[in-house]
């Protein structure tokens, strides 16, 4: 596990920005395309914005969604109307290359299963990310893995949906393929996430968070959501 400390949130999303820059880059270089799967959040949309200012060749990217609300298309709750408006409409992204939950299908298991089969097609069998972006909550969540959630047992599939967190159900990648990530990029913000942050660079297996692989993963937080963690954990 890296720790990248940065002084603001404006720093961290700027140094995430830089970090995907690198990885799609080095990505297209080694296998013709780069796979990322991006979750939501308000530093995550300052990234993007950022990345989007970034030259690189978007024709061979391909975006997926970590996590999605079960809500109606346009709907401001859904993480994918955001990233249209910050990222995708910024850039010569291809409409075709951005992979989105089917969370509005009246059959949601059905929908996870396809989702499935679109990350086989392009990061193979099993699908292997090359960059999984995660953010962290206050309560230990990542992705839509929510604590007491059954999806937090789920290892054979890589898609699933949740029961209802926060008004709304979930579709979720889940941890198999998270955890076969090249890259796993935490971006975190914030004193209130301090002390989950810290339990979750000690491999708390207790939060969710805590269970995802530290191996190839990548943390760039502000002072504030470092300031639970000790200076050994600061150095990792």
């Amino acid at each position: 596990m890296e720790i990248r400390q940065c002084h603001s949130a404006d720093d961290v999303a700027t140094a995430g920005a830089g970090f995907i820059d690198a990885r799609v880059k080095e990505s297209i270089g080694e296998r013709g395309q780069f796979t990322m799967a991006l979750s939501g959040g308000s530093t995550p949309w300052v990234m993007l914005r950022e990345l989007a200012q970034h030259d690189l060749p978007w024709e061979h990217v391909k975006i997926f969604q970590v996590d999605e609300r079960v809500a109606p298309d346009g709907d401001p709750e859904r993480n994918l109307v955001h990233f249209q408006n910050e990222f995708a409409d910024r850039i010569s992204l291809p409409a075709e290359n951005v992979y989105a939950m089917p969370v509005t299908v009246e059959d949601l298991e059905e929908g996870a299963g396809r989702y499935e089969k679109e990350l086989i097609n392009f990061a193979g069998q099993p699908p292997v990310l090359d960059v999984v972006h995660l953010g962290l909550g206050e309560d230990g969540h990542t992705a839509s893995l929510v604590p007491g959630d059954p999806v937090l047992e789920v290892s054979d599939r890589d898609v699933a949906t949740t029961g209802e967190y926060a008004g709304r159900r979930r579709m979720t990648l889940t941890y198999p393929i998270i955890n076969r990530a090249r890259h796993i990029l935490w971006l975190i913000t914030g004193e209130g996430k301090a002390n989950m942050l810290n339990r979750m660079i000690r491999a708390d297996l207790d939060i969710p968070a805590g269970r995802v692989s530290q191996r190839q993963a990548t943390i760039v937080a502000d002072a504030a959501a470092l300031s639970g963690a000790s200076e050994i954990d600061r150095s990792t």
